[in-house]
């Protein structure tokens, strides 16, 4: 088999010109490039490969250490690295961009809305209570690094070409043949050191060369060389659609070769190798965001790399990676289309072939990016694309940023029952910056006590609403966020964490809910307000159109939570009494959940008619999933309402479907114990709204899109549904297979993380629980759930207890 191709475009140029996304044209070398031969898959089954290097950024494969990160692109004539750092920011702190005179017209806003006056009530929520940040900014990318191969002159012909991604080892590779020489590469993004590492090899001697080059993506950059073998990097995080082109980081970067024989020479921007053996390329960089200094870091982190060589470096790293990633297995079936490139094994999805191993690599793939964008230390959390910014989402109205009206939650769904806690703590940071600037806000907004925080946050702690009606007024993203610290105590049961971390942040936003919520004149209820359902829009009682209004169900939902975990967490830590019953005697004034006229979960106070039937966001159902106020057991009408809201939305043939709803629907479904339907939408995000390197995207022609948007939510969230359909555990239970698809009648898992502290694994056969262990990490009482099975029993920590498919005991260790 034979294809012709000229990289990085299939045009045959010379020289090719490439406009990237800022418009700017690059002149590039591109020779003539033939790939011949059918490379062999990797040893490893947990890869992502290919047969052809990437020619756009969502075919490029990603590396990360939690603060940095790389797309590699895996050219054979010109390797390419998309560059990114979390902290390359632009904006600043504002402290004061709240309304200041939303606080004395509160009252007479929500009178109006009670009044079912709501375009009056909603031009004075535009005129008080909306914002008009002059500096928020966004993540930006750092930039691309290009490394122009030297393959000989004329054409070059190739042989058994493939490019990969090891999820197990967290090493980008690529290899192909040029002639009798074998050429190699290997791109890591080390935690342990902190600097990305690239190796390129050959099996013949003097056969690397290649020329460097460094492209800013259109911000003040500055580029230098030592006369020697380094480039230095410096720059500054500015744009002027979401700040004011003056505000943002500085950022210093340094590219260090180290040949082994050869010659390196330098010009002022570029550096030159020519027939090395091996070339080591180290890259460090960082940016002065949290008064770093980025060029002394940048030095020491090359120096202590270079000291310790490539191979030790490789070598921390695998334990570093290996010791999150291989905590959890997946078996859902034999590989036998493991020799089938990724590409050609999702197009085959769309012909609607199952294929259970692809799915159990989606479901890696996820954990993995949850692991190479948010380690214990990474100075944020994961943004909207990872760590690894396309140029666009930052290009867009909506910024890369943290939002908080469903984005981020999605991001780190899967930390907990993936068994990744540790990668939960920089989103535990970040809430505890925004509970800082949450507070001032709570106070120049609302006059309240406490702290809240809108729609989004960015890494100056914003926590204002945003600058738009139908958006921009969410009261409840905040403790929509803060929720992840007490799941994060159901599951690891450590009351130091809940007694210095999650329970004070918490309580302080119960403090602001209590003083927030107003008394409904009409039915007495305690209702928020004015606030939206995130995004969606409804007519009201004139027949226009509005987005605000009291008491929508998605708040009532997240503030009955927060008052029930705060009550929870007091009796645990045995403290606040008085708090408590106040907390008991809100919740009893909040208003029940309630089925509309088509049978539907209700989602406004009232029973509106939906005015975007299609709409991408289902924010009422936060009370089924991350949530658990339904459930097909415990409120079995309210869980057939859901049902009905589902069926409704998905059967509009315009249905707004994005990364994330779609990823949304798995878990939803998973919830309602479908797993048919649940394995129906995973297939659908990975055919339909996932790339050529399986991340998930925002399509284009939704929310103001143009392209196609790499969103890594969706890739996370559909890891936490999966789990969600293999083991569920609110409820005081562990219910083991609650969701199985059909399609998958064989399989096993090892590792997940179940609340009260258990470690489970289990096997099926024939679609029925064939064996279950559970380890109890913490000694508490055990109800496990198979179907209509239910066993109980008391544990000791640290023992694990063993279980044929009737829940009887077989073994105990």
């Amino acid at each position: 088999m034979k294809s012709r191709l000229t990289l990085p475009s299939s045009i045959l140029l010379l020289v090719l010109t490439i406009s990237n996304l800022n418009g700017r044209d690059v002149k590039v070398q591109a020779a003539e490039v033939t790939l011949t031969g059918r490379a062999p898959a990797p040893v490893e089954p947990l890869s992502l490969w290919y047969r052809q290097p990437a020619e756009r950024w969502l075919e490029s494969l990603p590396v990360g250490n939690g603060r940095l990160g790389a797309m590699v692109f895996g050219g054979v004539d010109s390797e390419h690295l998309a560059l990114n750092e979390s902290t390359f920011w632009s904006g600043r702190v504002e402290p004061n961009v709240v309304n200041p005179t939303g606080r004395e017209n509160l009252s007479k806003i929500r009178e109006l809305f009670f009044d079912n006056k709501y375009p009056e009530a909603t031009a004075l929520v535009k005129e008080h209570l909306i914002s008009d940040p002059d500096n928020y900014g966004t993540h930006l990318p750092v930039g691309d690094l290009y490394l122009a191969m030297q393959h000989g002159d004329g054409n070059i012909d190739v042989t058994n070409y493939r490019r990969e991604l090891d999820l197990p080892a967290a090493i980008a590779r690529v290899c192909y043949s040029v002639g009798q020489t074998e050429f190699s590469r290997e791109v890591i993004a080390s935690h342990p050191d902190d600097v990305i590492v690239v190796r390129l090899s050959a099996d013949q001697p003097s056969n690397i060369s290649f020329d460097t080059r460094f492209d800013s993506q259109g911000g003040p950059y500055q580029v230098e060389t030592d006369g020697k073998n380094r480039m230095i990097l410096t720059g500054d995080a500015r744009e002027r659609r979401h700040s004011d082109g003056k505000s943002g980081v500085h950022s210093h970067g340094i590219v260090q070769v180290v040949a082994d024989g050869g010659e390196v020479t330098s010009s002022a921007e570029s550096l030159s190798v020519r027939n090395a053996n091996s070339v080591i390329l180290y890259i460090a960089i960082n940016t002065d965001y949290n008064d770093v200094d980025p060029k002394m870091r940048s030095e020491q982190q090359i120096a202590s790399a270079m000291e310790k060589g490539v191979d030790v470096i490789l070598k921390t790293h695998l334990v570093d990676h290996q010791t999150l990633f291989n905590r959890v297995t997946l078996n859902l079936g034999d590989d036998k289309e493991n020799g089938i490139p990724t590409d050609e094994r999702r197009e085959r999805l769309l012909t609607s072939r199952l294929d259970p191993p692809l799915a159990n690599l989606f479901f890696q793939y996820g954990r993995y990016l949850m692991i190479a964008g948010s380690r214990a230390d990474s100075p944020l959390p994961t943004n909207l694309q990872g760590i690894w910014n396309d140029n666009r989402a930052c290009r867009m109205p909506w910024t890369c940023d943290f939002h908080l009206d469903i984005n981020t939650q999605q991001n780190y769904w899967p930390a907990e029952v993936c068994n990744l806690s540790e990668c939960h703590e920089p989103l535990f940071r970040l809430i505890s910056k925004v509970q800082e600037s949450g507070r001032r806000t709570a106070r120049d907004l609302y006059g309240c006590n406490g702290w809240v925080c809108h729609v989004f946050t960015n890494a100056w702690g914003y926590t204002a609403p945003g600058w738009g009606l139908g958006w921009g007024l969410h009261p409840t993203g905040g403790i929509w966020i803060a929720s992840h610290l007490w799941e994060r105590f159901l599951f690891e049961q450590d009351k130091s964490f809940l007694a210095e971390k999650a329970y004070p942040v918490l309580k302080d936003a119960a403090h602001f809910f209590l003083d927030y919520l107003a008394v409904d004149p009409n039915t007495g209820y305690l209702v928020s307000g004015p606030s939206i359902s995130p995004e969606n829009a409804f007519y009201g009682p004139d027949g226009t159109r509005g987005a605000e209004s009291m008491g929508t169900v998605h708040d009532q939902v997240l503030i009955r939570d927060l008052f029930q975990s705060c009550i929870d967490a007091s009796e645990i830590l045995q403290c606040d009494s008085e708090f408590r019953a106040k907390l008991i005697a809100a919740m009893k004034r909040l208003p029940p959940l309630k089925i509309g006229k088509h049978g539907q979960l209700q989602e406004w106070f009232e029973d509106f008619a939906e005015a975007v039937p299609n709409h991408r966001h289902t924010s009422h159902l936060v009370a089924l999933f991350p949530g658990s106020q339904i459930t097909p057991d415990g409120t079995p009408k309210l869980a057939d309402a859901a049902r009905v809201t589902i069926k409704r939305r998905l059967s509009q043939p315009d249905w707004e479907d994005v990364e994330w709803s779609r990823a949304n629907m798995i878990c939803f479904e998973a919830r309602l114990r479908d797993g048919d339907a649940a394995l129906r939408n995973l297939t659908g995000l990975m055919r339909d709204l996932s790339d050529v390197n399986l991340l998930t995207f925002s399509a284009a022609g939704i929310a103001s899109a143009q392209h196609n948007i790499a969103v890594v939510d969706g890739n996370l969230a559909a890891s936490a549904g999966m789990a969600e359909m293999l083991l569920q555990s609110h409820g005081n239970e562990i219910h083991l297979l609650p969701a199985l698809p059909s399609a998958w009648p064989t399989g096993s898992f090892e590792g997940l993380r179940a609340r009260g502290h258990f470690e489970v694994s289990a096997t099926w056969k024939e679609g029925e629980l064939a064996s279950v262990a559970i380890t109890s990490l913490s000694g508490n009482p055990l109800r496990i759930r198979s179907a209509e099975l239910v066993k109980e029993l008391l544990t000791s920590v640290g023992q694990t207890y063993h279980f044929n498919g009737s829940l009887d005991m077989t073994s105990l260790e």
